[in-house]
């Protein structure tokens, strides 16, 4: 681990919404949610780059806030930004699967658990979600119940709902 390692923030406000978002020298590796304080980029830096630290740096973070803010307006559908992720190689297989659900689709827990060979394990999938560091970057808010509904959401069902909504995803 670099000691001298530099982890670079900045905010986005966007229709009501505040999100802190963080990157290392690798890319993005924090993003929070709309009901998300600074204090969970803080606390998943020092558990995550414990020798790291933070310095709030908007030109490192530019191409960052771009993406995310175009695509909050509808005019991205894909994000193109380097990302930095760490977790167990359990999560590291739900978020790389998360990544691959295509803007406007939705898929189940379910879907998620078998996608990666573990149809068993759909708890773990959901805590696995649940632990996501870059939700809208890898789309979390893609994944709903098997019966169509919404389920739990860090973010709270109502921004859930309004991503969903953003991509034209409509649910039963």
């Amino acid at each position: 681990m670099d000691k001298h390692m530099k982890i670079h923030w900045d905010s986005l406000f966007h229709n009501g919404w505040t999100l802190y978002a963080a990157a290392s020298k690798r890319g993005l590796c924090c993003l929070t949610l709309p009901n998300e304080s600074f204090d969970v980029v803080d606390e998943f830096l020092r558990r995550s780059f414990p020798e790291a630290t933070l310095e709030k740096n908007s030109e490192w973070m530019q191409p960052y806030l771009t993406e995310l803010k175009e695509y909050l307006e509808g005019k991205r559908y894909d994000f193109t930004v380097a990302v930095d992720l760490r977790g167990t190689p359990f999560q590291l297989s739900v978020w790389e699967a998360l990544s691959k659900i295509q803007h406007g689709q939705s898929v189940t827990y379910t879907q998620i658990a078998e996608s990666i060979g573990r149809p068993t394990a759909v708890r773990a999938v959901g805590a696995a979600i649940g632990a996501n560091p870059i939700p809208f970057v890898i789309p979390c808010h893609r994944v709903i119940g098997k019966n169509g509904n919404l389920t739990g959401y860090r973010g709270g069902l109502e921004v859930k709902s309004a991503l969903l909504q953003l991509e034209g995803i409509r649910l039963a």
